[in-house]
């Protein structure tokens, strides 16, 4: 059974497209669909979906990359918060690949695994006590992009609320608080945003000596933040 208000969130958080611009009415019905999420939180992700409908695309992609692909702070690839630049990144990539591969999903190649829109859409067709596990393991970086979002008045911050209805538990607070301490970084500084595309390229594929993993093994270590203020801002490459 496919989880369609879970799709839909996916949906929204992706880089905006003149498709997605497209299907606002059909997005706003698939949030609306079975009891998921509250009619307050349908009404706000609608909002945000007739605000992304309604915007010249070039200007909704330059919203989202000055968001998402230019912060750290802000990131959807949720190893970002987690791991940072550390070796142990890589790793956790490879073994999120197995577990997408063993649930018969292949991720999209120009995203990285962690990336929560890849999540959601491979969570979207899993049953729903895993979904509220995975999702519930990653409670404290949805709710530190929550607040960050917020404070920016930016709409996105509905998605991440969402996120943390649908997982039904309350984040551990010293976690949220070690996120954010993290200080914003400035999204215009492109220097240090060269210094991010000097970065070591990592490589994901399959480990042939790992087994299927499960999905709270998997992604258990979500609950020891370990990002630490950097000098550089990530950026990812929009297309």
């Amino acid at each position: 059974m496919m989880l369609m208000p879970l799709k839909a969130i996916s949906a929204i958080l992706s880089y905006p497209s003149t498709d997605l611009q497209a299907a606002g009415p059909e997005l706003k019905a698939a949030l609306a669909e079975g009891d998921l999420l509250t009619p307050k939180l349908v009404d706000l992700l609608s909002r945000l979906v007739d605000d992304i409908a309604g915007m010249d695309i070039y200007a909704a992609q330059e919203r989202y990359v000055g968001l998402f692909d230019r912060s750290r702070t802000l990131s959807l690839n949720l190893f970002e918060h987690v791991h940072g630049e550390s070796r142990d990144r890589g790793p956790a990539m490879v073994d999120l690949v197995e577990m997408y591969r063993a649930g018969g999903f292949e991720p999209i190649a120009s995203e990285l695994p962690d990336h929560l829109p890849v999540l959601l859409e491979f969570l979207a067709s899993r049953p729903m006590a895993e979904v509220k596990d995975v999702i519930g393991d990653t409670a404290h970086i949805l709710e530190n992009l929550q607040t960050r979002l917020t404070r920016r008045e930016s709409g996105y911050a509905a998605a991440m609320a969402a996120l943390q209805h649908i997982a039904g538990v309350k984040a551990d607070a010293a976690a949220v608080e070690a996120l954010l301490s993290v200080p914003d970084e400035d999204p215009d500084d492109l220097e240090a945003l060269d210094q991010v595309w000097e970065e070591a390229q990592v490589t994901f594929g399959p480990d042939p000596a790992a087994g299927c993993p499960q999905v709270r093994d998997m992604l258990a270590n979500l609950d020891q933040p370990v990002n630490q203020p950097t000098d550089g801002n990530r950026a990812t490459a929009a297309e």
